[in-house]
């Protein structure tokens, strides 16, 4: 099976992620907010949508499931914790389950923090992770529902992949938060080749998804709350005791960065 996987654009900033198996001419679509962008683009490219995924209820990762039902007939699967708040969903999912498209296998993993039910996909055989809005690349959602000890959590086990997973994240803010890393971790060597990576896609026009986990562990302050080099630096400037624990120093890094404002 050829299998393809293309970013759709939509809104100001959102993806919506398109997996085609061009052998059947068939698609599964990742979060869906915009109904007419989704349409448009499997509707250019010949496909027959056959499941729709959602991580997690905001309107602009569900707001197009009931048009692309209407149109296909295609079952929505999200999180089970968040059934009443998703617009058509066939069927609710939990952390350990399994979600099938052609001959892909996509292993459910719970990741609550940004919302109470947020849930992730991971298709091994892509080395593929749509992670929603839990992970972004050199950063992560905001805490929403759930507290810093349950986005901590949601973080280690997605940090816990194989470095070379491929995330699949549904918002462009990765030079915005390129800009907060940089400000709080200021000799990271990998951080700063990142940024300028982010920076030149940016000013050509092109997204800076999907990212690869083995930089983010490397570069995503959020994923590195408990790394004894970010750590010291962190104690040194008195942002945080060098020996905090680590769901509290990550606490006060996602505290930092709603309160974070790009210098003009």
């Amino acid at each position: 099976m050829s299998f393809h996987i293309e970013l759709v654009p939509a809104f100001a900033d959102n993806y919506i992620f398109l997996v085609s198996d061009a052998d059947l001419g068939l698609a599964m679509i990742v979060d869906p907010g915009d109904g007419d962008a989704a349409l448009k683009a499997l509707r250019e490219r010949d496909l027959f949508l056959s499941l729709i995924l959602n991580t997690h209820h905001h309107a602009d990762h569900t707001g197009g499931n009931e048009k692309l039902q209407r149109e296909y007939g295609a079952p929505v699967i999200g999180p089970a914790r968040e059934q009443s708040r998703i617009a058509g969903l066939s069927r609710g999912v939990a952390h350990g389950d399994v979600v099938t498209f052609s001959t892909l296998r996509g292993e459910v993993l719970g990741t609550s923090g940004h919302t109470s039910g947020h849930v992730s996909y991971y298709f091994p055989s892509l080395k593929a992770l749509f992670c929603g809005d839990v992970l972004f690349s050199l950063g992560c959602g905001r805490l929403f529902e759930g507290t810093a000890a349950e986005m901590w959590g949601s973080l280690k086990m997605l940090r816990a992949l194989s470095d070379d997973t491929l995330v699949y994240c549904a918002h462009e803010y990765s030079e915005g938060n390129a800009a907060f890393a940089r400000a709080l971790d200021k000799n990271n060597d990998a951080l700063k080749q990142r940024a300028d990576e982010i920076a030149a896609l940016r000013r050509l026009g092109k997204p800076t998804i999907p990212a690869l986990l083995g930089n983010e562990k490397l570069c995503n302050p959020f994923l590195r709350a408990d790394a004894p080099d970010l750590r010291r630096a962190l104690a040194a400037s008195g942002f945080a005791a060098a020996d905090a624990d680590p769901a509290a120093v990550f606490g006060l890094i996602r505290g930092a960065k709603d309160q974070f404002r790009i210098a003009k």
